[in-house]
């Protein structure tokens, strides 16, 4: 548990600094991704449409495609939390 705690607070703090940087990280990808190679990288990914439930009423909806940042944790970064197998 202490390991996810700590990846997912690596995570987030590599996310809030690159958005503390400001909106240039998404128009210039790679420099932000060379900025955290050593922990891991932010990548855009393409999220296809599809279909989704609204909890409140239980009715089917249909969720739009959409470009989503995610983060990548670096090997070295995975090794280091998790230990090598």
């Amino acid at each position: 548990m202490k390991k996810l705690l700590f990846t997912a607070t690596l995570a987030l703090g590599l996310v809030l600094s690159a958005l503390a940087d400001g909106p240039a990280w998404l128009t210039d990808l790679p420099k932000a991704q060379a900025k955290a190679k050593a922990e891991g990288k932010l990548v855009l990914v393409n999220r296809k449409a599809r279909k989704g439930r609204n909890p409140a009423t239980g009715e089917t909806i249909q969720i739009k495609a959409k470009r989503v940042v995610k983060f990548r944790v670096a090997k070295a970064a995975k090794d280091a939390i998790l230990g090598t197998k």
